[in-house]
């Protein structure tokens, strides 16, 4: 985690909050040696990476812990709208990314998908999704084209309405704006991936043990914020 952050740092010199992405590219260039330093240190922690995944899901403590509970089968999180790990969880190959926006479609990406629909598929998704990251960054890095990295300036304001949806760690966000002509949106609205897996939550908890209880709702990964309506 420290060499990630240490590497986040670099590019764009904050650890925690980067504040590089803006509306239509990013604040500033990264330089290419720069991203080359980044892969080979991704390419260093990869092998770490998928020890830890092994370890983890082949522990029987953690193997007894979770196999069985919260469990929802692939129709069941079709119907109740579950999106992101939550969904993959139980084979259900839901990522917005398999779309193809921005360059996705360049990458070659596969989502990760396990079949059992319980905690412990939940959480070797999420493990496995971080060496798939890294293989993301490895490609975008090797295809990165020269350019410009934002759309420059526009001027007037926006008079219309557009709604977008893209793929976060915790599944898929919808936002929708509308505008007037002027520099003020009417409205902007965010269908956040937590808010959408609240459904789902609601009938793996039906008839679970208490001490199950947290187990299952870390599962989902939870932004308190952004269900907090």
């Amino acid at each position: 985690r420290e060499e990630i952050l240490d590497d986040m740092e670099m590019a764009t010199g904050g650890r925690v909050i980067q504040n590089l992405c803006t509306v239509g590219g990013i604040r500033k260039d990264v330089p290419d040696e720069m991203l080359g330093q980044m892969s080979d240190h991704l390419k260093e922690i990869t092998p770490r990476m998928e020890e830890l995944c092994r370890i983890f899901s082949h522990d029987t403590s953690v193997r007894h812990r979770m196999r069985g509970i919260g469990t929802l089968s692939k129709e069941e999180m079709w119907e109740l709208g579950a999106v992101g790990p939550t969904a993959r969880g139980s084979d259900l190959a839901l990522d917005a990314r398999c779309t193809g926006y921005s360059a996705y479609d360049e990458l070659g990406f596969k989502p990760v998908v396990e079949k059992e629909g319980d905690c412990l598929a939940r959480c070797i998704v999420r493990a496995k999704e971080l060496v798939a990251a890294a293989d993301l960054v490895h490609t975008a890095v090797r295809k990165m084209p020269d350019g410009p990295v934002d759309v420059g300036k526009i001027k007037g304001g926006p008079d219309g309405e557009t709604f977008v949806y893209t793929e976060q760690p915790r599944g898929e966000v919808l936002h929708y704006v509308k505008g007037n002509g002027t520099k003020y949106l009417v409205r902007h609205r965010v269908r956040t991936p937590t808010f959408a897996n609240i459904p789902p939550l609601v009938k793996m908890l039906a008839g679970a043990e208490l001490a199950d209880v947290p187990i299952i709702v870390l599962t989902i990964d939870p932004c308190i914020g952004c269900m907090e309506r």
